[in-house]
């Protein structure tokens, strides 16, 4: 893995902000995307730099335009000259009760959690298959199983899902395309009740919270050691997905 590079969406906090520390620890080149988040993507950047020189940049791109997506891959493949890994983990997520949703949510929720992926990797693919590079794709256990008050988020992870398996039919031999269906790993950025909080957990087999580097860890499993691995996507969830 040592000086390829990855291009992670959604990079500047949270479960993408860990994946950038432990691919930049392997030896990868990382380009940080964001949205609005600028100060904390600068900050990561800033901390993966002083690591390594050189070794992280930051670019901007709202997902949900086509345009943005063809020329972030453009940007991440030319600084290095090449590009080795896409993970798409940005997303939107919120709850649209029947009755309530709109179609701005339809749009916002489909176009970063299927949408946005499906023409990243269409735009890395020319890149990606050169050095028989890796597509990830940050699914949810509940692109499975539906989660209450989120129909059309789980529509669009299940969605991501199906784009996983296809892709790799499609892209196959020279990208490998995975993905990883994460379960109670960080709570929403917005406050739950804490009682809901333990009863998601009571519903695990290991019956305690993931972290972000569980996240990160099957993500380089996937990249470094999965040779012979495409089209899975591995729950990452402490059992969760066996009593939803």
């Amino acid at each position: 893995m040592q000086n390829q590079t990855a291009l992670i969406t959604g990079a500047a906090k949270r479960i993408g902000a860990e994946i950038s520390r432990m691919l930049h620890a392997e030896g990868m080149n990382i380009v940080i995307h964001y949205r609005s988040s600028k100060d904390e993507a600068e900050a990561l950047c800033n901390e993966l730099n002083a690591l390594r020189a050189d070794s992280a940049i930051i670019l901007q791109a709202n997902l949900l335009k086509v345009d943005d997506c063809n020329t972030l891959v453009q940007k991440a493949a030319e600084y290095w000259g090449e590009l080795s890994a896409l993970i798409n983990n940005a997303s939107s997520f919120y709850p649209t009760p029947v009755g309530e949703i709109t179609e701005a949510h339809w749009d916002d929720l489909m176009g970063s959690n299927l949408k946005a992926p499906l023409f990243l990797s269409q735009a890395a693919s020319p890149h990606l298959g050169k050095i028989r590079g890796n597509i990830i794709n940050i699914v949810d256990v509940h692109g499975f199983r539906p989660m209450k008050l989120h129909p059309v988020y789980c529509a669009a992870k299940a969605g991501l899902a199906m784009l996983t398996q296809s892709l790799a039919r499609e892209l196959g031999p020279n990208i490998r395309v995975n993905g990883v269906a994460p379960g109670a790993i960080l709570w929403p950025e917005s406050e739950l009740d804490p009682q809901i909080q333990q009863d998601i957990l009571e519903r695990t087999a290991l019956k305690r919270q993931g972290e972000p580097r569980d996240i990160a860890a099957t993500v380089r499993f996937l990249i470094r050691d999965a040779d012979y691995i495409t089209g899975q996507v591995i729950p990452v969830c402490g059992g969760r997905s066996l009593n939803i």
